[in-house]
């Protein structure tokens, strides 16, 4: 475990607030050439510079102007643990010191970064760690970028390979802090940024319902997942208290403006719960909403967390599970947990130390 000092808080403006536009504009009226801020900015993105004086193309005087008016909020490393399956977590901090986590999943050629949007989160989801912590605020867009950064980093480092995949399933609701997220994934798949492919990125939701019809209607290309674990309200209420106000009924109206729109498949996570939605007439109630739109699903091992009483269903009711749907022409995945010695699997993302406001 590698700690790092601390980080102080800034007060000038973060420069990667403003756009490329904003920059040139801003340069011209301080006497320097228009084309520097085309230079600037991909020092910024694409080099993911944490310092004015990484940029060795730019004269000494514009460094020193920069760093005078603005500040690089680079994210960093606070620890770093390695789980014996060769999963990575990371305690990211934030230049106000809040942290959240993010993780490096290897499996075979496939390298994939689980990112966080929020420090904390707002929806109390009862079998996942972070919703039990407070919401304290979104990530912003930089934030969120500089994640991908790091753990990539740490993708070359130990497994010689770039990251292949991008998945917004850390902490938080992505869809609650939907203008940061899409301008992270422009950042991300821009030319003039990391230049990855949206269709190698899902941002999974618990069903904020007008959100998903907003990021069809925005033609964003990344994929989308929701992370669905009931398929009846009763019970869906019962672990995920967003379904009172985003129904199963709401996210079906959703999900089919989603599909009209883009033509895309949608991929369901499912965590299969012991005595509690593992019965064939569970499956039965997931084919059901599954034939709403063209899908996939995730069967997801449960990891357990402190906070929560819930425990994986077992293998012959699983299996049974899996025949029911496959069976009935379903595309089923079952995902097995990585990191869960360090509590870096699916649902066990909580910083144990309280968060500055």
């Amino acid at each position: 475990m590698n700690l790092i000092a601390d980080i102080p808080v800034l007060t000038k403006k973060d420069i990667r607030k403003m756009s490329l536009d904003d920059l040139k504009a801003w340069l011209v009226e301080n006497g320097e050439k228009p084309f520097r801020a085309k230079q600037v900015y991909e020092w910024l993105w694409k080099h993911a510079a944490q310092s004015f004086a990484e940029m060795n193309n730019v004269s000494l005087a514009l460094r020193e102007k920069l760093e005078q008016h603005f500040a690089i909020n680079a994210v960093q490393v606070a620890t770093e643990q390695l789980s014996q399956d060769g999963t990575i977590k990371s305690a990211f901090k934030l230049y106000d010191s809040n942290i959240v986590e993010g993780v490096l999943i290897p499996h075979d050629e496939r390298k994939t970064a689980c990112v966080s949007s929020q420090v904390g989160c707002s929806l109390t989801c009862k079998f996942c760690a972070t919703g039990y912590m407070d919401r304290v605020r979104n990530l912003d867009a930089a934030e969120i970028y500089d994640q991908v950064v790091r753990i990539n980093e740490q993708s070359m480092r130990q497994y010689g390979q770039p990251l292949t995949n991008i998945v917004y399933m850390g902490m938080g609701e992505p869809m609650l802090n939907y203008a940061n997220v899409m301008k992270s994934i422009e950042r991300i798949t821009a030319h003039d940024g990391l230049g990855m492919a949206a269709r190698r990125i899902t941002v999974s939701t618990a069903g904020i319902a007008k959100m998903i019809k907003k990021m069809a209607d925005d033609g964003v290309k990344a994929n989308l997942a929701l992370s669905l674990h009931a398929a009846n309200d009763e019970k869906r209420n019962q672990i995920m208290p967003i379904n009172e106000t985003n129904s199963l009924e709401a996210l079906k109206d959703a999900l089919k403006h989603y599909h009209q729109v883009t033509g895309r498949k949608v991929t369901y996570e499912y965590i299969v719960f012991d005595n509690f939605n593992d019965t064939l007439q569970d499956a039965e109630e997931l084919l059901r909403f599954s034939k709403i739109i063209p899908c996939k699903i995730n069967l997801i091992e449960y990891n357990p967390i402190e906070n929560a009483d819930f425990v994986n269903t077992d293998d012959d009711r699983l299996q049974a599970f899996i025949y029911y749907l496959a069976d009935r022409g379903l595309q089923v995945n079952v995902r097995r947990s990585r990191g869960k010695d360090i509590d870096a699997a699916c649902g066990q993302l909580a910083v144990k130390e309280k968060q500055p406001v």
